[in-house]
């Protein structure tokens, strides 16, 4: 097999694979007539302590679910495509730094759905690229920032039915994990099969900065 669509194909298994559990939670939810919201992190309960591992992957409708799958995939895919070495190491680290934190600072309400990763996920792609100054993927950066530059605005109070401290805080966890992992992405060191042909990448220029998924205690869930 051609050694890029082996790459390829590695990199979208994790990403496919996050995706699907995402998509059956809902599939159960719906098929039951319930929800898994009380699952999610709620702040400095320690029950919801657990909310940590299982909110990511708990979305208040189809809509929400269908905004947060194809970034999601997006970026997972690039993470694994570009830094196949530490992809695994990074990717668990902005899902625990950025749910914990959620869990020690934001509002007391229940906060459900994979944005805080997003948003983690795209800051270390973007700041890491530009840390480093490793030209491909500096590149990838560029792409981003073209594409995606909207997400900012999210990671503001805007809305209080939107958990932008999730937003906010996987920003910031995706902002420092380039940090800490920039010594291992200088110019001098190779990312395997990455050229400049590899950052001419195609997508619609969508909307996600608005990315829902912030619910009240009450019963009547509100997003």
């Amino acid at each position: 097999m051609n050694p890029e669509r082996q790459k390829l194909k590695y990199s979208i298994i994790f990403p496919t694979f996050l995706v699907i559990i995402m998509w059956l939670v809902k599939f159960i939810e719906y098929s039951l007539d319930i929800s898994f919201a009380e699952y999610g992190i709620f702040p400095l309960k320690i029950k919801n302590l657990t909310g940590i591992i299982f909110s990511p992957f708990i979305h208040g409708d189809f809509k929400h679910l269908i905004s947060n799958t194809f970034p999601i995939f997006f970026f997972g895919v690039t993470l694994f495509y570009f830094y196949r070495k530490y992809a695994y190491k990074i990717f668990f680290l902005i899902f625990f730094i950025t749910g914990f934190l959620v869990w020690l600072t934001a509002r007391e309400s229940y906060h459900i759905g994979a944005s805080g990763i997003l948003y983690g996920l795209a800051f270390f792609l973007i700041f890491s690229g530009l840390i480093t100054k490793n030209r491909a993927l500096t590149a990838v950066s560029f792409i981003l920032i073209f594409l995606y530059g909207s997400l900012i605005w999210g990671v503001f109070p805007s809305d209080e039915k939107i958990s932008w401290e999730s937003h906010l805080l996987g920003a910031i966890s995706g902002f420092l994990i380039s940090i800490s992992f920039a010594k291992y992405f200088s110019e001098s060191e190779v990312i395997e099969n990455v050229s400049s042909e590899n950052s001419n990448i195609s997508i619609t220029d969508n909307q996600y900065s608005d990315i829902e998924y912030f619910y009240k205690e009450e019963v009547e869930e509100i997003y």
